[in-house]
Formats: structure tokens, sequence, C-alpha cells
């Protein structure tokens, strides 16, 4: 298949609502508002159980999704999508957040467990493989064992916190973009780590 026919997912993970806008669990969706604007392409098509948007970038078709099921439910939406439009796994790129990587870190992956994300999890479930690209995006670690995850996860970020991560939300929607142009180990090589 020619490389200007392929169609490819970009998935930014989140929760919908304002409450959550600002949340760590949010990097996801935040990272896809910046590709909205590169790609110069609106999220607002409600199907599939998300939000999504259609354009095309050197020669592909991209989809852009914002899941609208609540992050532990996400898979069904990617699903839905990526059998409609018959997008591989392989296409298919994942933006999410993660606490074992400090604010401003990023880590690409070609494939892997969900690592704990429920997010990834729900994913991984509904399409039946492992085998999709993601682009991880450090939201820092609970602040001790005994803090619960999902407050942690829905919990803003200091405005130092901030700082560092609005350079690499715009490094993981560069580096996701990256994926589609050169394939996950180059773009491992140029966003991995920190700016």
């Amino acid at each position: 298949m020619l490389k200007d026919q392929e169609t490819w997912l970009i998935v930014g993970l989140g929760n919908p609502g304002r409450e959550y806008e600002k949340t760590r669990h949010n990097c996801g969706f935040r990272a896809m508002d910046i590709l909205e604007k590169k790609l110069g392409c609106s999220i607002d098509k409600g199907k599939f159980q998300g939000l999504y948007g259609q354009c095309s970038y050197h020669g592909c078709k991209v989809l852009l999704l914002k899941p609208q099921t609540y992050m532990n439910l996400s898979g069904r939406s990617v699903l839905q999508l990526s059998a409609f439009f018959k997008i591989p796994p392989q296409q298919i790129i994942v933006l999410f957040d993660d606490i074992s990587l400090a604010p401003g870190r990023l880590r690409i992956r070609a494939n892997g467990s969900a690592g704990g994300h429920n997010g990834i999890k729900s994913i991984i479930q509904e399409l039946g493989s492992q085998n999709f690209p993601r682009v991880k995006i450090g939201v820092g670690a609970k602040p001790h064992p005994d803090y619960d995850l999902a407050d942690w996860v829905l919990s803003a970020f200091s405005a130092n916190e901030e700082k560092d991560l609005v350079p690499a939300l715009e490094r993981a929607a560069d580096a996701a973009l990256c994926i589609i142009d050169h394939g996950v180990s180059e773009a491992s090589n140029r966003f991995s780590g920190k700016a």
C-alpha cells in the first residue's frame, strides 16, 4: 500500500467535562488540541462514542479522536472508529498521561502492556492487540505511596509542573506526526526524554 493512501488514527485520552480539563489524566486531550491547530482540523464531529475530525497530512488521511466514554472505556470509541475506517492497530497512535514519568518528559513506544493505565487497558482489550504506537506524557508520580491514584490523576498540575508540561504537550503532538512520517524508532530518538 502506498504511504499516501494510508489512513492513520491519532487518539488523545482524557475525560469529557470542564471539571477534568486541566487534570493530569487529560494530557491526551490537551495534546489533541495542539494537533488540531497544527493540522488545521476541527475535532467536532460527534460519532463513535467520541469527538473526531478528519484531515490530510503529507498525503495520508489522518483522523483525530477524543473518546467521550470516560477514560476506563476509551477502547470502545477507538474500536468503533478504527473498524469503520479499517485502520490497523499499527496505525493507531495513542497519546496519554504516564505517572512513571516526570512532567515534561515523554516516552514513545511501538507497543506494550497497559502498565496500569485503564484507558490503555481498555484499548488493548477492545482491539485485541497491544501493537499500537503510543506517546506517553509525564505527569509525575504520586506524592506518597498511600495517596489514592484516582485522586492523583484527577488533580491539577502545580504552576511549576505546568511550565514543564506545556512544551511537552507541543512535543507530544510533534512526536505523533513524526511517527507517521518516519516511524516509531525515529520519533523515540527525537522526542523521548525531556527537551
